[in-house]
């Protein structure tokens, strides 16, 4: 049942199967474990001369007239107008004339939408219509919200959602009785079926505090266990360090900071030490990590090894490739290196799989391509993931496996605090970065209001006429009808508007085909595209020194680690580069969280602030690490409950290291289950 597609759910045909598919959802379980991303709670109704533009809000009154319909074009615009002892508003709603039939003048009802300023009054627009009796049995409850796509609402999500719980089979419990009472967590089930359908604030906490103990319980039993069969294994490649490598370092046109030595200095000991290499490089954006993982491949090929670097996008692997090479070129080396990627031609990887497999490539630079059946190495002694959170643990072993125990080095540029990154990544040794290069220019930053936005246009179009690019961030692919948040299609539209002609104005987003990315990302790198409207997915994978601007809107949606690498895009070029981020929250604490993003750039110590801002309130639409496989859980604001699944997993593999015992077979399954899925999923 666990793989029961999700046509076997009532209503659900191929149409909308494959519209879930989008979403990254095939079978019942994989939408029972689709957790919405935020809650609508129903607040009581407010009177007409209290309710503020750009909220959502409830009225109740009486219509003053029956609803008319007028048509301009294909659009069928329905109006009214509802009164209570305060005032007037009024209701519009587009291409649904049917309501007039139901909205008489004198019915009382509760109306429900997005109130609008549109040529100095207020309106509501496309208002969801209750009786009084109903709607005062929603006050206070709480209604899941989706991420969507075009084509599948947040109405169809929620009633698939409804149905795969029906269809369900009731999990077993694999958590020790005693665990579940001493941190008061909730029973599998009723956590699973409340995350979606909490019944108030409590209730959903509640839930969602034995689903993220779950999520970091597996996560750390894998670690673990990793790190158990990693411990001083020996080596097969022996290394010696070459001093002409060594030296090529000085040759560099730029000087190496002192953390890029010293993390270089931590490789190279490891390499020698004779046991195998297992090492974390944690550096900030733009630290320079990549220079590092280079001389440490360039090492394995002295030794007469192959090496690979696994990055998550195809234009990041290109963009890798056509550095080292130069590199190469410039330090006079002959080393042999390729690209692979999953966009190659059939006979562009044929060629690839019999230069890798016949060492006629030393060094090997490629997406996820490079785990592949086909690709066979030939003593392949280091392994390198760039991006790393990237990457699940399932993908990191696939390429580790490729070799016979290789050197293992992982990259990551997301600040997160020692205390934590030591738990998370505790089957690893870790490195740290914590000098920029000295040529580097501090981007200059803003936290603005929407009124800003039009100084801000301007400002893109200076850049620009000087030959500069820009990025602007949204939160959403498309508009929703829950959500009132930036969407990169219509903000895209906008600033076509708003910019002259000549400025090239382009989208990207995660749900578009690779293909498509890939070249969207390939134009804007290449300076064809001056603006580049996006979601997220450049938060990785693209590498554009030119690019000096990054607006990001709705900035109050985001974590502040996940703000900080969105604003790594810029300031990679010698150029002075700008962030300005646009707080559509009134809140003071909203605001004195961006504030830190606003006095520094060191992502150490906005990760260390951070945590200590947040706290469990912070859990509505402020999730920020959900790279490291987690569906719920957030490092920052679960730190607590982290450290004590650290102890427990702890204690746990100290009474039975392979959980071999009759009690833990359950826990033993699910946790081969979760690196199934974990190999299978890849999050681009």
């Amino acid at each position: 049942m666990i793989d029961e597609k999700i046509t076997s759910i009532k209503g659900i045909g191929e149409k909308t199967a494959a519209l879930f598919s989008r979403l990254g959802v095939n079978t019942v379980d994989e939408l029972i474990h689709y957790y919405p991303r935020a809650y609508d709670t129903f607040c009581a109704p407010r009177f007409i001369n209290g309710i503020l533009p750009d909220t959502m809000a409830a009225v109740e009154g009486i219509l003053v007239k029956s609803a008319s319909v007028v048509r301009y074009g294909r659009l069928q615009v329905t109006t009214a107008k509802v009164k209570d002892s305060t005032g007037n508003l009024d209701l519009v709603w587009y291409n649904m004339p049917y309501l007039r039939s139901t909205l008489q003048a004198g019915e009382r009802f509760v109306f429900r939408g997005k109130i609008v300023k549109k040529r100095g009054r207020l309106l509501m627009e496309q208002p969801e219509i209750y009786r009084t009796e109903k709607y005062e049995g929603l006050i206070a409850s709480m209604q899941p919200i989706y991420g969507q796509t075009k084509g599948l609402g947040n109405k169809i999500i929620v009633r698939a959602v409804s149905g795969a719980l029906e269809r369900h089979e009731l999990e077993r419990e694999y958590l020790p009785g005693d665990i579940r009472e001493k941190y008061s967590l909730a029973e599998i089930n009723f956590a699973l079926e409340h995350i979606h359908f909490p019944a108030n604030e409590q209730e959903l906490l509640f839930s969602r505090k034995r689903l993220v103990f779950d999520e970091f319980f597996m996560f750390l039993l894998v670690i673990r266990l990793m790190k158990e069969a990693k411990e001083n294994v020996k080596s097969r490649y022996p290394f010696v360090i070459s001093d002409e490598i060594r030296e090529k370092e000085n040759r560099l046109p730029y000087m190496l900071t002192a953390a890029q030595k010293r993390t270089l200095d931590e490789v190279c000991a490891d390499l020698k030490s004779g046991h195998v290499m297992n090492r974390l490089i944690q550096g900030d954006v733009g630290s320079g990590k990549t220079v590092v993982a280079v001389f440490a491949l360039l090492q394995a090929a002295a030794n007469g090894y192959q090496g690979a670097l696994m990055v998550p996008t195809e234009v990041l692997a290109k963009q890798h490739y056509d550095s080292v090479t130069e590199l190469l070129k410039m330090l006079g080396l002959q080393t042999r290196t390729v690209l692979l990627t999953g966009s190659m031609t059939q006979k562009e990887k044929r060629l690839v799989y019999e230069a890798i497999e016949n060492h006629e490539a030393d060094i090997i630079i490629g997406t996820h391509a490079l785990i592949q059946e086909r690709v066979i190495y030939d003593n392949l002694a280091l392994v390198i993931t760039d991006e790393q959170h990237r990457f699940g643990v399932g993908q990191r072993e696939n390429l580790k496996n490729k070799g016979a125990e290789p050197h293992v080095l992982v990259m990551s540029a997301t600040p997160i605090p020692r205390t934590l990154a030591i738990i998370l990544y505790g089957d690893l040794d870790i490195s740290v970065i914590d000098e920029l290069p000295a040529k580097r220019k501090p981007v200059k930053n803003c936290v603005v209001n929407r009124g800003y936005r039009d100084n801000a246009y301007r400002f893109i179009e200076r850049e620009v006429e000087s030959g500069r690019q820009a990025y602007v961030i949204c939160p959403m692919v498309e508009a929703s009808e829950m959500l009132d948040a930036e969407n990169v299609v219509d903000y895209a539209a906008l600033l076509r508007e708003k910019l002259p002609s000549s400025v090239r104005v382009e989208y990207l987003h995660g749900k578009m085909k690779p293909k498509d990315k890939n070249r969207i990302m390939e134009r804007f790198a290449e300076g064809e595209i001056q603006v580049l409207v996006s979601t997220t997915v450049i938060e990785v994978g693209i590498n554009v020194p030119n690019a000096t601007v990054m607006m990001i809107e709705n900035a109050e949606r985001f974590g502040l680690a996940q703000l900080h690498q969105l604003r790594g895009r810029v300031g990679r070029g010698a150029s002075q580069s700008y962030c300005i981020m646009v707080n559509n929250s009134d809140d003071e604490e909203t605001q004195k969280r961006l504030e830190i993003l606003n006095r520094s750039n060191d992502g150490f110590y906005i990760a260390s602030e951070d945590l200590k801002l947040r706290g469990p309130g912070d859990i509505f639409g402020m999730r920020q690490s959900g790279e490291l496989e987690f569906g719920l859980a957030d490092v920052f604001t679960d730190a607590a409950v982290l450290k004590e699944v650290s102890e427990e997993v702890s204690a746990l593999l100290d009474k039975d290291p392979v959980l071999e015992r009759e009690e833990n077979q359950e826990l033993r399954r699910r946790l081969d289950r979760y690196l199934e899925k974990s190999c299978e999923r890849m999050n681009l």
